[in-house]
């Protein structure tokens, strides 16, 4: 059975939401999926400051788990946006990687990328864009999920996120917006549309 990562920050949630979704829709393809979080890189004093909800239960991705990711059959990456590319956090999570890229741990494996931005010009492409640059640099295949969700992503009448480069979310100025239900869908939808991508490419 493939085994895939998901690997994700999140601030005030709304990249937890769509982690959990898209691990359901790996769920969905028959494919074990492993949940992981980014450390957090702000003190608790800023944290504070900046309203932040207490962290999510889920494991957290220190260097002495990298072999979960090495052993991985493909990762999804998740992350808010900080002035149009991936938050500090999830950086220094690739900034890490440095012996993984040495040795080419990493090369060949399938990758993916979901994330939330303030706004709708705030990064909904460019956060995508700027990401793929460290999987380019690890060796690792990009898949973006394309426009295979239906219509509805081309829906003009409502706010909602995600683009080719895969899910997405608006969390608002203030994190106040919450994921919508086209919004999780679209998430659950890239981890079985990722999933069967690994088990293409996954030994039998």
């Amino acid at each position: 059975m493939p085994r895939i990562l998901v690997l994700y920050y999140s601030m005030y949630g709304h990249i937890k939401k769509l982690a959990d979704q898209i691990a359901e829709g790996i769920r969905q393809e028959g494919c074990e999926v492993v949940i992981y979080q980014a450390p957090e890189t702000l003190s608790e004093d800023v944290l504070k400051l900046m309203k932040a909800p207490p962290k999510p239960s889920d494991p957290v991705f220190t260097f002495d788990k990298h072999s979960i990711l090495a052993e991985a059959d493909g990762v999804i990456f998740g992350f808010p946006t900080r002035f149009g590319m991936m938050c500090a956090q999830m950086k220094a999570v690739f900034d890490s990687f440095g012996h993984l890229w040495q040795s080419g741990a990493l090369t060949t494996k399938p990758a993916g990328l979901f994330f939330s931005t303030g706004s709708q010009g705030g990064g909904q492409e460019t956060t995508a864009f700027t990401a793929i640059t460290q999987l380019a640099h690890l060796g690792m295949v990009f898949v973006p999920v394309g426009y295979t969700f239906g219509p509805d992503e081309f829906r003009q009448d409502r706010v909602q996120g995600g683009s080719a480069y895969g899910a997405g979310t608006y969390a608002g100025a203030d994190g106040s917006r919450q994921p919508i239900e086209y919004e999780l869908a679209r998430a659950k939808h890239q981890g079985s549309y990722f999933a069967k991508f690994v088990k293409r490419l996954a030994p039998k």
